[in-house]
């Protein structure tokens, strides 16, 4: 069982750099608990005597969690103003100065410490599961929650593809093209994980390398490649699809043609949206994966991840959870 309490899912943001201690952005590491990043941005920018649109954040983080991320507010030529006015649950605990702002992705990752309670099953195969993982990895797919409530993000993207519905605003479109997107990804990955490709390099494959957005097309894989592969340096990689056709060549291509051929509302809209051929890795490593039983029912899972790879599909690859709402209910480990 999963968020029996918001100090069950803790995520702290790794940021790549350390502010610069000086300059017209002022940056502030937040402890948040029941609290959305959104409305944590709008309380912040109400103290300061700012617009929301000088408030910058890298991504946003759960409400029913224990969160540590970053904010910055723009304040040029003013003293840092006073936050004593934030509600309980809203904790500042660094703040230094920078020379820019805080844009979305801008993380070198995120560090997760989740509990799972009432747990079931054999305790030794969750340990293996674990050991397997820190070498090989798991399928990088996008979480439940990027496509909203039931999927509805995703019906919501037809309806705009098709001109029935309109969104209120560029955040709501931005949110409907990413499960789109998510969606035909998510689709290629599952496809891959079926065949058992999904941690291989096929031959016309797109090589995401790893930690980065870039990648390139190999005409032929020399000795090198093996290696690189076993140790994360590289990965196989699936559509973010856009204009044009994939960059991949082969069956590779053969394969995200069709799935994009299964959805082409989806496929057409996010072309005509402006949306470019972009990729993403179909496998993601954690760093300093650990568990530890508590007690006979209790698992603690800590590891770090890559910005935009989800916690919880790695929790779904050692326990097969349910979480919590109004009754608890018992999720299976192992």
């Amino acid at each position: 069982m999963l968020r029996t309490a918001a100090e069950d899912f803790r995520v702290e943001e790794l940021m790549p750099f350390v502010p610069a201690g000086a300059g017209e952005h002022l940056w502030l590491k937040v402890q948040k608990r029941g609290f959305d990043t959104e409305l944590v941005a709008k309380q912040l920018a109400r103290l300061a005597g700012v617009a929301r649109r000088d408030v910058g954040f890298a991504g946003m983080k759960d409400r029913q969690a224990v969160t540590v991320q970053w904010f910055s507010l723009y304040l040029p030529g003013r003293v840092d103003p006073d936050f004593s006015g934030l509600p309980p649950g809203v904790e500042i605990q660094e703040a230094a100065r920078h020379t820019r702002k805080l844009k979305t992705g801008g993380l070198g990752g995120n560090r997760f410490a989740i509990v799972l309670r009432d747990c079931l099953g054999d305790r030794a195969a969750v340990t293996r599961r674990a050991d397997d993982i820190r070498v090989r990895g798991v399928p990088n797919y996008f979480g439940e929650q990027r496509f909203g409530l039931g999927g509805d993000n995703v019906e919501r993207a037809r309806a705009m593809f098709a001109g029935e519905a309109k969104p209120r605003d560029r955040k709501l479109r931005g949110i409907y093209l990413s499960a789109a997107r998510s969606l035909l990804f998510n689709e290629v990955l599952a496809r891959r994980v079926a065949d058992g490709t999904w941690e291989r390099l096929l031959d016309g494959e797109a090589v995401m390398l790893n930690g980065r957005r870039s990648f390139f097309v190999p005409e032929a894989y020399d000795e090198d490649f093996p290696w690189r592969l076993s140790a994360g340096d590289i990965h196989p990689s699936g559509p973010l699809w856009g204009r044009g056709e994939p960059p991949s060549r082969g069956a590779v291509r053969a394969l995200e043609l069709a799935v994009a051929g299964e959805h082409p509302e989806l496929a057409r809209g996010l072309a005509q949206a402006g949306l470019e051929q972009e990729r993403r890795a179909l496998r993601v490593i954690p760093r300093d994966l650990a568990v530890e039983w508590l007690d006979a029912a209790t698992l603690r899972i800590g590891f770090s991840l890559p910005p935009g790879s989800y916690a919880t599909v790695l929790v779904r690859e050692l326990a097969d959870y349910s979480v919590s709402q109004v009754s608890p209910v018992s999720g299976q480990c192992g």
